[in-house]
């Protein structure tokens, strides 16, 4: 039975990824902020609850985020940054993350395959920016995919069979997400859930500290 880690469990992706995970027959332990009061902005917090946890894992997925934090909006360009939205979208966004990672070899088994996924986002990617606007959020996503690639080198030093990598999710229908969509087309929670385990369970270790989308094509840093 594989024993999976579902941080943000309480979020639409992760609640979708908890459903499906549990109905194949895994093992799955949550944490969320509202279910179990886990800040993963917080370090204390972060190291607190990792800790009690009876590990290890096969699969851990970091299904955190928020694209408007405290309130503040996507810039519509660079001339709309303000210091504290630009420092909560990084808090959010790529510290918690960050700190989550840090756990990373305890939270893993060692003599296995053991996966880290930590979802980003394609607006993250450096290569593919041609609209610009969303600073913020667009900083703090580039810099997850540096902290995730990172990791997944050191990682692979002590668990040579781990994968450790950013999963852009599509885009996905939420209450969130409603006043942003646009044109864009948008899949349901559970639909995204089931096209990123798709993509986690098809990794192997040559692929580690990479950038995939739900379909499981490599997005550009």
């Amino acid at each position: 039975m594989k024993r999976t880690l579902i941080i943000g469990a309480s979020g639409g992706i992760g609640a979708g990824l908890v459903a499906m995970c549990a109905a194949r027959g895994d093992a799955v332990t949550t944490l969320s902020r509202s279910a179990d009061g886990f800040d993963i902005t917080d370090e204390t917090s972060v190291a607190h609850h990792l800790g009690a946890l009876d590990g290890p894992f096969d699969l851990v997925v970091v299904a955190t985020g928020a694209l408007v934090v405290n309130g503040a909006e996507p810039e519509k360009s660079v001339k709309s940054v303000t210091r504290q939205a630009m420092m909560d979208q990084f808090a959010v966004n790529a510290v918690g993350p960050a700190l989550v990672l840090r756990h990373a070899a305890d939270l893993l088994r060692r003599d296995g395959a053991g996966v880290v996924a930590v979802l980003s986002a394609r607006v993250g990617s450096i290569g593919d920016n041609r609209m610009g606007g969303w600073v913020s959020y667009r900083s703090a996503k580039a810099a997850v995919n540096q902290i995730v690639h990172t990791t997944a080198i050191e990682l692979s030093r002590t668990h040579k069979q781990s994968v450790c990598v950013a999963l852009h999710p599509g885009t996905v229908a939420t209450p969130f997400t409603a006043k942003y969509l646009g044109r864009h087309p948008a899949v349901p929670p559970d639909d995204a859930a089931q096209n990123l385990l798709n993509v986690i369970d098809d990794l192997t270790p040559a692929q580690t500290g990479q950038f995939f989308d739900w379909a499981g094509k490599t997005v550009p840093w």
